[in-house]
């Protein structure tokens, strides 16, 4: 893997316990090392964050979160004195003007004329009564960075529109596994198949909207309706299974499952479905060779998931997602092929050892 000679900060509002593997990597990969500055989350957010990384020197500060909804702002006490302590070549910080805090670090680089890299998302389209002046502050606040970094094309599509150059627009596919350390699954042939194994695997929350994904299946002919099993716990879940136990009865709940007992969940389902927003799961799932079907969400699915391995469907459509259901279980022999092809997505293109390279290739550029 390519290097970055030189030292690196990069800062968060929270480092979730997902993007461990990453900064880890990431750390690995710059010979000077990586100084990673993060707060805590708001308690509604049910995040569980890094406390500590094995190649990154991890500081903990206090974020001060302000207001909420669209007004919603976060100060991060304690930045400055970190930056001053790592004295970072290269500045990497999350593209998002709620931030308050990350102006005066991005000032303390330009001071020392050290460039900074913004980490984002993108810019999703805003219909609130302060729009204009939201996508004013935006564009804005792009252009304190001398590259950028986004999940996806059409992330890097949004921040072009904004105005910035679209040759400093670095697209590091959204990935938290590495590539899989496994072969393809052996899977029943097709016909062996009486009825497909559906799994969900993530958090119980409302907006995960398995409700649909439990009407839905429902709803299908008798004779392709599945075998529906729900990985994962939270606060949904009692609701969930009112719902199961009213519509669809052979509804499975394992509760939150871990290592080799989830790695069984993924090996004898046939397709993975995740009827709403939040698809940290989905490569996971094609890691083991699955075929997806995902809820349109924030862009970063339609790198992962394409005509060749799944199907996107409209966000809170049940008519949609049964529709989809249904032409997914009608043809079990394409459903193998198009988890193949997942399989080779993540193992070639999308995974966390691609994400670095990315990383490694925008901090390079930013010397240059």
């Amino acid at each position: 893997m390519n290097t970055f000679q030189g030292k690196v900060g990069l800062i968060q509002r929270v480092l979730p316990h997902y993007r461990k593997p990453f900064f880890n990597a990431l750390g690995k990969a710059c010979t000077d090392g990586l100084c990673v500055f993060s707060g805590e989350p708001r308690p509604e957010e049910s995040i569980k964050p890094v406390v500590e990384l094995e190649h990154a020197l991890l500081t903990l500060g206090k974020n001060r979160h302000i207001f909420g909804g669209c007004f919603y702002m976060v100060f991060q006490l304690g930045l400055i004195k970190w930056i001053k302590t790592c004295d970072p070549d290269v500045l990497i910080v999350e593209a998002n003007p709620r931030y308050l805090s990350t102006l005066r670090a991005i000032r303390w680089m330009r001071n020392k004329d050290r460039p900074v890299i913004g980490w984002g998302l993108g810019s999703p389209d805003i219909t609130d009564l302060l729009a204009s002046l939201r996508l004013q502050r935006r564009k804005n606040f792009i252009q304190h960075f001398d590259t950028l970094i986004t999940y996806s094309q059409t992330g890097a599509s949004q921040y072009a529109k904004l105005g910035f150059p679209k040759e400093r627009i670095f697209v590091a596919a959204n990935a938290v596994a590495p590539s899989p350390p496994h072969p393809m699954p052996d899977r029943r042939a097709p016909e062996e198949v009486q009825q497909v194994q559906i799994l969900f695997v993530g958090r119980l929350q409302e907006r995960k909207k398995l409700d649909n994904l439990i009407y839905a299946c429902s709803q299908l002919p008798k004779a392709l309706q599945p075998d529906l099993v729900i990985v994962g716990d939270g606060p949904d879940r009692l609701r969930l299974t009112k719902i199961a136990e009213k519509v669809y009865p052979g509804t499975i709940f394992t509760g939150a499952l871990y290592g080799e007992n989830l790695a069984k969940q993924f090996r004898q389902a046939d397709l993975f479905v995740l009827p709403g927003t939040g698809g940290l799961a989905i490569q996971q799932a094609m890691s083991y060779g699955l075929p997806v079907i995902a809820a349109q969400a924030d862009g970063t699915q339609a790198d992962l998931i394409r005509e060749g391995n799944g199907w996107q469907v409209p966000a809170d459509d049940i008519t949609a997602l049964r529709s989809t259901l249904e032409k997914a279980l009608s043809d079990k022999a394409a459903l193998r092929g198009m988890g193949a092809e997942s399989y080779r997505i993540v193992s070639e293109e999308i995974n966390i050892d691609k994400m670095v390279q990315v990383f490694v290739e925008a901090l390079n550029r930013s010397l240059s």
